[in-house]
């Protein structure tokens, strides 16, 4: 069946056909990689951070953190800017420019001093880039002066955002750095130096695995490792929280922000655009499924759209961010208490000792290995978390608190 749907949404006055681009990383890096990424359907790249600086890399420079049944859950990068010269990346960059007129190339840049950052951004405007991002944010750089040690630093912010500026005629992305706290501090400096969006996240500090012939962190190079970047799955609900954070803070919320940070669903790229994403940057699902991934994206969002009746994607924009309020103004009158499908249980007794041992003790084991609920339960919802069988466990009935008046409840119809 084929859906018309409307994904094209615009980005900086830029006119994406999609909301999907390659993410300043390993795979983008040359322009081989990107035709080939331009010809699956991704509608832009922010190419690799490219720099004056020339980095000398090691190896092995990947890791990954895993779960029972899964390839990985998320992966480590020890990689930094790109390694070719600053004239082959201009010459790639006026390439795919000429060859792809239509696609959007977004082009990351990093400089050591303000001269670097000017020098960067005049001759990537030159060479045909269609906007430029900020790489404020990079965890692994080998200098103190580039990358996140930057991001941390509003006034270092500033001054590189406002140097590129005057430098350029191009829409500018600032990159914000997850080594922080908060934020939107470092986003408002960029902001008021007259940078047009954000991005963020980029990857987060990390010591993935402790090598316990080595002993020392992995990867492992001649028998030492260091700290550096995280990403990949496990590094989204980080990457939402600070999505959610630039969309209400006042004084950075009216900016368009660039999303990225474990995305590889077309789910995941969704939530990013319902707390306010308009563009989505994408790679540790290229690392493993490559550049097609974008084709289930692509047809993952038109269905979704099918189904809520929504032609445009732009009007999902945002759509989730008024309903993610303060703790202390959640609705606390009533409980919800799990319903137990036992056609589909298999009595192995997770919720059981999951309840007992870390919960309320509400569950209880008959001779059969029936689980039932017993009075002690408050409606926490471990046990449908950590049950195994597709919804064998649901929400089900309603007790409101002593006292509390009673109300429709909106109920939460999808476990993962």
């Amino acid at each position: 069946m084929t859906l018309n749907k409307d994904l094209s949404i615009e980005f900086l006055g830029v006119k994406c056909e999609n909301p999907f681009f390659l993410s300043s990383s390993p795979v983008c890096s040359n322009y081989d990689m990107i035709a080939k990424a331009f010809d699956t359907g991704w509608a832009g790249v922010f190419y690799k951070t490219i720099g004056i600086f020339l980095p000398n890399e090691c190896s092995p420079r990947f890791d990954i953190t895993r779960k029972e049944g899964t390839p990985w859950t998320g992966f480590k990068n020890m990689e930094q800017i790109s390694d070719k010269p600053l004239e082959t990346n201009l010459e790639y960059i006026r390439r795919l420019k000429k060859d792809y007129p239509t696609k959007v190339l977004g082009v990351s840049i990093m400089g050591s001093t303000e001269e670097e950052w000017r020098i960067l951004a005049k001759k990537v405007t030159e060479a045909g880039a269609d906007m430029l991002e900020l790489n404020f944010s990079c965890p692994q750089m080998t200098s103190h002066a580039m990358g996140s040690d930057v991001g941390q630093n509003p006034d270092l912010v500033y001054k590189y955002t406002k140097a590129v500026k005057e430098s350029t005629h191009l829409p500018v992305v600032a990159k914000m750095t997850p080594n922080i706290g908060n934020m939107y501090i470092p986003a408002k400096a960029a902001i008021e130096a007259g940078a047009d969006a954000i991005s963020a996240i980029n990857t987060v500090k990390s010591i993935t695995n402790i090598d316990l012939d080595n002993l020392t962190a992995m990867p492992v190079v001649n028998g030492k490792s260091s700290v550096s970047g995280y990403s990949g799955a496990a590094v989204k609900p980080i990457g939402l929280r600070f999505m959610h954070e630039l969309k209400t803070h006042p004084d950075v919320k009216h900016i368009p922000l660039s999303g990225m940070g474990g995305i590889e669903t077309w789910q995941d790229a969704l939530e990013y655009i319902l707390l306010g994403a308009s563009n989505i940057q994408v790679t540790t699902s290229v690392m493993q499924y490559g550049y097609r991934i974008v084709e289930d994206m692509i047809s993952g969002l038109k269905y979704y759209m099918e189904e809520r009746n929504v032609d445009k994607l732009e009007d999902l924009v945002g759509r989730a961010i008024n309903q993610i309020i303060p703790a202390e103004d959640l609705d606390r009158d009533f409980m919800i208490i799990p319903d137990i499908d036992y056609e589909k249980c298999v009595g192995c007794g997770r919720c059981y000792v999951s309840c007992y041992d870390a919960g309320h003790q509400a569950i209880e084991l008959e001779a059969d290995r029936k689980p039932i609920i017993n009075d002690n339960c408050v409606g926490c919802h471990l046990c449908i978390n950590v049950c195994p069988v597709l919804d064998c466990m649901k929400s089900g009935e309603i007790k409101f608190k002593d006292g509390a008046q009673e109300t429709e409840i909106k109920l939460q119809k999808t476990y993962l």
